[in-house]
């Protein structure tokens, strides 16, 4: 629940005012970053008013873009009234020469969310034929109905070209569905897999997120492996933020994920691979990528001399024995 409650004051710094400033990243305020390239400008979208997205030549210095949705879509008030346009958590991948751009939208503290997508040519706002098309409702969850919470998602092909859509927070863990070649639904008849979970009191309503705090997941190949990266514990709380990136692996995109010890992350398991320390209070909701054949983590951290303003941070994964490793955050 603990991430829900600090939203709000995350909206106001996280891209809700828009300015095409460029900054160095150590003041690029971001939240739940993705980042891809074209034609060798980094691009990075994030939660804000309309989704933030921001430009970068170098992964250095960062300029703040137009959000993708002035207004948010239509559809949306069907599932959260009197939502304000804060879409959080995005994804983005690009296939068969188009960008998908997933996303969430949620209401405070409920599992009343839905995932939906977005498709674009190009990701140059300067280009004739940059046009966000939005296609609508992927998956959606419901309180009283679901002990999951659609949000969070992250897009993956498997080995056989098969899509599949990880996404969750809280309650009773992260899932896997399989979708449909055209990356607008989900495939039937359905596949689902529960690829991470942490213990939850179950005598909570089903209705509370709960206190099993786990969410964001993103699965990257890398050799014989589906490495599943996710975060634990609580963010969005200032100087109490214990948020922390953990990992785990398996041979198959449905798992069994595992962490270094051999503990499957379903139940429970997850090697930790990043945490905050006195000059961050929390790291998490990472995502990774190979660029120019090095491989990167893009993640916030919470910096504690701004009162735990989220930064963007991208580090480089070096690997040890099959396991990715990070150098302490400073």
């Amino acid at each position: 629940m603990d991430r829900f409650k600090l939203f709000g004051c995350l909206f106001l710094i996280c891209g809700s005012v828009f300015s095409q400033k460029t900054l160095p990243i150590n003041q690029t305020i971001v939240h739940d970053p993705v980042m891809i390239e074209q034609d060798g400008i980094y691009y990075v979208f994030c939660t804000g008013k309309g989704i933030s997205m921001f430009s970068s030549k170098d992964k250095q210095e960062w300029k703040q873009e137009k959000p993708i949705f002035e207004n948010a879509p239509d559809w949306v008030k069907n599932v959260v009234p009197d939502f304000k346009n804060h879409i959080w958590a995005p994804d983005i991948s690009f296939h068969n020469g188009q960008y998908y751009l997933y996303y969430s939208v949620s209401a405070f503290a409920k599992n009343t969310s839905a995932i939906a997508v977005a498709t674009n040519k190009t990701l140059n706002p300067e280009d004739k034929d940059y046009k966000w098309e939005d296609h609508g409702i992927v998956i959606q969850s419901f309180p009283n109905r679901d002990l999951w919470n659609a949000i969070d998602p992250n897009l993956v092909f498997d080995e056989n070209n098969i899509p599949w859509l990880s996404f969750g927070s809280f309650w009773d863990g992260l899932k896997l569905v399989k979708l449909n070649a055209d990356l607008l639904s989900i495939a039937q008849p359905q596949q689902w897999y529960t690829i991470a979970r942490r213990e939850r009191s179950f005598e909570l309503d089903d209705t509370d997120p709960g206190n099993a705090a786990l969410e964001a997941p993103f699965i990257f190949k890398k050799n014989d492996f589906y490495y599943l990266f996710l975060s634990w514990d609580l963010c969005c709380r200032g100087e109490k933020s214990t948020y922390k990136i953990v990992v785990g692996r398996s041979k198959n995109v449905q798992g069994p994920y595992v962490d270094a010890t051999g503990k499957a992350l379903n139940d429970g398991g997850g090697t930790i691979l990043l945490q905050g320390n006195q000059n961050w209070y929390g790291v998490g909701h990472n995502s990774t990528y190979t660029f120019d054949g090095k491989d990167y983590m893009v993640f916030h951290a919470y910096d504690a001399s701004q009162k735990g303003a989220p930064k963007l941070k991208i580090k480089e994964i070096t690997w040890e024995n099959g396991w990715p490793k990070v150098t302490p955050i400073d």
